[in-house]
């Protein structure tokens, strides 16, 4: 890293290496972002006890609410105790994709927030222009009608840069954020390597034209696992048997939703003057979370960066991880969250 900036003197940098071995559940996007069903491999920790096993959350037993917000309707889930956080998949997921461990670690000491993004799951598409910063207004729109006026804000990857424009569009509602695999944009960003976008784009148009793309989408695999885990875990590599297209990986996205959230991505290439700057000036406590191994999907040199412009924020690296970091440690994550919130929430 010693090619990166240093993290500004003002802020508070805490470096955490994490070895220990967990369940796996490994992602691939195609667009840069579309995590795939989850693939779990059950290899644990030997060390970790199973005091989490009984008390798990599993979000399938809790019953799914819905609200009217402007020209949709949200589906959301709302449970655990304490302060509330909310929470932003990553591209073309829907809620039930969080990991369980991470959400039982969370929910211990917060009142968690889950909600499907316009036209993802059981939310409605709605007529309005799909942008950053509608996708925000419609998360303001779901906090008022919860009666919530401020939470804790975490977004994962795509749900990372929606998290980014909520803060700056509507500061007032955010107590805190945190970002894991993602990137502030703009001219100060670290942008995906040229290979990469070639073989998105090569996955992108072979699934337009039918045709099967099994070794393209285990190269995305390991792209999203990186190369530490990889090494770690050799059998991840593997995708479910028979799969040869995207539409087998996520057969509840809507086209027309995938084809938007695509469009988010090429803005972003082209158009994005990034979000460093305002977040700055906002100052809010952050937390930076990044895999050192996410060399494609979202380069983890941006945590770096993000980290050096926010005042006092805070950058966790955790080694041997990739882009799928929230997969392949999500407990671990789930404790980190606890402790950043409990630390810095006396100050919000």
């Amino acid at each position: 890293m010693s090619s990166q900036r240093p993290a500004r003197k003002d802020s508070l940098v805490i470096i955490a290496v994490i070895s220990a071995l967990v369940i796996s559940s490994p992602s691939i996007s195609n667009f840069g972002y579309f995590d795939i069903t989850k693939v779990v491999y059950g290899q644990t920790d030997p060390n970790q006890t199973n005091s989490n096993s009984t008390n798990s959350v599993n979000l399938q037993d809790i019953p799914l609410e819905k609200v009217h917000v402007g020209d949709i309707d949200v589906a959301y889930k709302m449970f655990g105790k304490g302060d509330p956080i909310i929470l932003f998949n990553g591209a073309s997921d829907s809620m039930d994709a969080w990991n369980p461990s991470f959400l039982t670690e969370i929910s211990s000491n917060h009142t968690v927030i889950a909600f499907d993004q316009r036209g993802i799951g059981n939310s409605t598409v709605g007529s309005k222009p799909y942008t950053y910063l509608q996708l925000a207004n419609d998360t303001a729109g779901l906090l008022d009608a919860l009666k919530i006026p401020k939470a804790d804000v975490m977004g994962y990857s795509l749900g990372g840069h929606i998290a980014q424009a909520f803060t700056i569009s509507h500061p007032e509602k955010v107590n805190s954020l945190i970002l894991i695999a993602s990137t502030c944009g703009g001219k100060d960003s670290i942008p995906k390597p040229a290979e990469f976008l070639k073989l998105q784009a090569d996955v992108v148009n072979k699934s337009l034209q039918n045709i099967p793309i099994t070794q393209e989408l285990k190269a995305l695999n390991v792209a999203s696992l990186g190369s530490g885990w990889v090494k770690l875990h050799p059998e991840s590599v593997d995708l479910p048997a028979n799969t040869t297209s995207l539409q087998q990986l996520k057969p509840g996205l809507p086209p027309e939703i995938a084809n938007k959230q695509n469009s988010l991505v090429i803005w972003e290439n082209t158009n994005w003057s990034g979000a460093c700057d305002a977040e700055a000036k906002l100052a809010k406590p952050t937390l930076v979370i990044a895999g050192t191994d996410d060399n494609d999907y979202m380069p983890h040199g941006n945590a770096l960066i993000l980290a050096g412009k926010i005042p006092g924020a805070w950058l966790v690296q955790i080694k041997d991880a990739g882009h799928a970091v929230m997969d392949q440690y999500p407990a671990e994550i789930g404790k980190i969250l606890n402790t950043f919130l409990s630390t810095t929430g006396q100050n919000t």
